[in-house]
């Protein structure tokens, strides 16, 4: 396929996305492939609209010949029930981040949970994984889990604030996997479910630009441990400079922001980008500031 024989129109739906990384990512991508590719937020929070708007934003794009769009805050779940079919993974998480317009119909997939595990598999090549324990199970929180049961953990513990959440994640998941251990807890747990496990995965807010520090003691960091963020502005959290100083190995999570929109190009292109050229695109807008 070449960029003179389709072109694509691409839309990112959610609240407060105008910055998002994601529409410059790919539209540098389909350059570079080629491609004719326009990729437009639309951004519920300027609109005035409810996260319940999205099937008519996905229905008013699909009959202005969009190709495809991204939906993401408060709408991965909200959209289920819009669509006409959902991938199997997005069906038993629960969550839908892509929607791909093909023949009319709107079918949904979840990319977030790919993504992460390509950059589990890129970022950190053969860790450990028989036992981890992760921090925060909230819209990330949840993809990364099943990322990590599908990629093998055997036990996984859940710790997050809201101590119900993180049971009736644990639960579902426990359902998914069976042959799997999925337990939750609160992040008081921490010091007592640590100690021995092979990773640690930090899903909350903490460490972000507007949500500062650190949510985990980093006394607690063993060196033969890896540690991984799904907080990518910074990059370089607070998290990831202090495990990374104790001797662990460490996954930022640029790598699973550059994850997820990797995989979703694919979905909407047929053409497989190069993730490679696109982690270092991610890194050049982060340092201008965007």
């Amino acid at each position: 396929m070449s960029g003179t024989e389709e072109s694509f129109v691409v839309g990112l739906i959610g609240e407060g996305i105008t910055a998002s990384l994601t529409p410059p990512m790919h539209e540098r991508e389909a350059d570079r492939q080629g491609l004719r590719y326009v990729y437009r937020p639309v951004d519920l929070t300027r609109l005035g609209r409810p996260g319940s708007d999205v099937g008519d934003l996905l229905r008013w794009g699909r009959d202005l010949g969009f190709n495809a769009f991204n939906v993401t805050h408060p709408c991965k779940q909200l959209v289920l029930a819009e669509l006409d079919e959902v991938s199997e993974d997005a069906a038993r998480l629960g969550a839908v981040n892509t929607v791909l317009i093909r023949d009319g119909k709107l079918i949904g997939h979840n990319t977030d949970f790919s993504g992460f595990s390509g950059a589990l598999a890129a970022g950190l090549p053969d860790a450990a994984l028989g036992s981890v324990v992760q921090l925060g199970v909230g819209g990330a929180g949840a993809a990364v889990a099943y990322a990590l049961l599908k990629a093998g953990t055997a036990e996984l513990t859940l710790l997050d604030l809201d101590p119900d959440r993180a049971a009736e994640r644990a639960a579902a998941l426990a359902q998914l996997f069976p042959d799997r251990r999925v337990t939750s807890g609160t992040p008081a747990d921490l010091p007592a479910v640590l100690p021995g496990a092979d990773g640690l995965v930090h899903a909350t807010p903490v460490g972000m630009h507007s949500h500062p520090g650190l949510a985990v003691d980093l006394d607690l960091l063993d060196p033969s441990q890896w540690v991984a963020d799904v907080v990518y502005r910074p990059v370089d959290t607070e998290l990831i400079i202090g495990a990374r100083a104790k001797g662990c190995r460490v996954l930022d999570g640029g790598r699973m922001a550059v994850g997820q929109a990797v995989d979703a190009f694919e979905l909407i292109t047929g053409i497989r980008p190069d993730a490679a050229r696109m982690l270092d695109h991610f890194h050049e807008l982060i340092a201008q500031g965007r």
